[in-house]
């Protein structure tokens, strides 16, 4: 039984909600991935070398694993429209005073209080899809949601290009331009997004919010521990292409490549994985458990083999080169998408959704603190042939244990137990 302001299952006021989400998440974007911009902006600015500013975005991605496991838990608490609202709010705030930092260092601190503030924003979102669709579109509507991010790194990098170009190459204005985007969206989050919770009821309601015995269950299932190895490999490689695919670019296309252009050049990465995560969040809910191992293995094979392709393909070009970016794109955020997101929901049901994507987000984002300072020191010392065999070595671990994985789909999908109005 749904409270009057929730919508019915899979009716169109669902799919209405579901799009305000995704715009929402989109900003968060906006005030996150504009730093893989600000990196040579930055570079120049405090004469850094790519280690020093490969520690501003291990700070914020430290932070932000912290807070997955910190904050999460209370999302199963409050409820998700809460949870969603106040991180937006806190993003937007730190995204401004990002903009007016005197040094690297205090930079560093304003945009790890960023990420942190960010973190329960993901499971936030989780919580709230539940019981706005039935089972059978429970899995496209996670994916619809995971093109969040998806193109909100596209126009975090497209939007941030353009304010660089137009800014006079103004790193603050890169900075801080996005957030007051945020604050627009964040009143349309505030106005659309239900004020009330579902009623308790069905099955999967035996947790309420975080609990030492789930976490002893979690660590039980063998499942888990396989998810929480994917999420560290993917989001490593994930982040790694966030934070240096501009450079990288930059740096083959040689200086008489704009910033402007590279970061163009950068976005076939998200729109690439877009299709991914469309595709995966199409199968993944058709397919019997078996068949579900063998498909993110198989991608992730294809995805160690393009790796490791990659340097290869530098003397031939940006017109080899963006097209591989692409093409791991597609093979690494659609697996990537279904950790904290589909998964999070099966392992455990909607009752504990926030809970469990806080720890698989954190133990991912734990690794993801590599992408900054070590895959930095990689490139300083080895170039990014280096760095890309290192990122195949760790797809081809990540790809044996995605045949062990199991989870089987759910038939009935079970409704959070939530009580009080968020």
């Amino acid at each position: 039984m749904l409270t009057s302001d929730q919508p019915a299952p899979d009716s169109r006021r669902s799919w209405l909600l579901l799009a305000t989400l995704v715009v929402g998440y989109m900003g968060v974007y906006l005030c996150r991935k504009n730093l893989s911009v600000a990196v040579p902006l930055l570079r120049a600015e405090f004469h850094a070398t790519k280690e020093e500013i490969g520690r501003v975005a291990s700070a914020g991605t430290l932070a932000y694993a912290v807070g997955k496991m910190v904050l999460c838990p209370l999302v199963d608490r409050f409820g998700g429209r809460r949870g969603f609202v106040t991180s937006l709010t806190a993003v937007t705030l730190f995204g401004l005073a990002g903009a007016f930092a005197p040094s690297l260092g205090l930079l560093a601190l304003l945009y790890a209080g960023n990420r942190f503030a960010a973190a329960p924003s993901w499971a936030s979102m989780i919580k709230q899809i539940p019981p706005w669709f039935g089972p059978k579109n429970e899995g496209f509507a996670m994916a619809l949601l995971s093109l969040s991010y998806v193109f909100g790194g596209v126009a975090a990098v497209a939007f941030a290009g353009q304010v660089a170009e137009t800014g006079g190459q103004s790193w603050r204005l890169v900075m801080g331009v996005p957030a007051g985007v945020m604050a627009a969206l964040l009143g349309l989050c505030w106005l659309v997004l239900p004020r009330s919770r579902p009623a308790a009821a069905g099955p999967g309601s035996g947790h309420q919010g975080f609990s030492w015995l789930l976490v002893r269950e979690l660590l039980a299932v063998r499942s888990f521990w396989i998810i929480c190895a994917l999420s560290f490999t993917l989001t490593l490689l994930r982040e790694t292409f966030n934070d240096w695919t501009v450079d990288f670019i930059k740096t083959e296309g040689g200086t008489g490549l704009s910033t402007r252009v590279a970061a163009f050049l950068s976005t076939p990465f998200d729109l690439c994985g877009a299709a991914g995560i469309l595709l995966m969040g199409i199968l993944i809910s058709r397919l019997p458990a078996r068949a579900r191992a063998g498909l993110l293995a198989g991608s992730l094979g294809l995805l160690v083999l393009t790796l490791l392709a990659l340097p290869h393909l530098l003397p031939l070009g940006l017109g080899a080169i963006v097209p591989a970016v692409g093409l791991i794109g597609l093979l690494s955020l659609g697996p990537y998408s279904l950790l904290a997101g589909y998964f999070a929901v099966e392992l455990r049901g909607p009752a504990c959704a926030g809970t469990v994507a806080g720890i698989v987000d954190s133990v991912g984002y734990l690794a993801g603190i590599l992408a900054g300072s070590a895959f930095g020191w990689l490139l300083d010392h080895g170039g990014y042939t280096l760095g890309f065999h290192v990122l195949a070595g760790l797809s081809l671990v990540a790809t044996g244990l995605a045949l062990f994985l199991e989870i089987h789909p759910r038939l009935v999908s079970a409704p959070p137990h939530e009580h009080s109005a968020s």
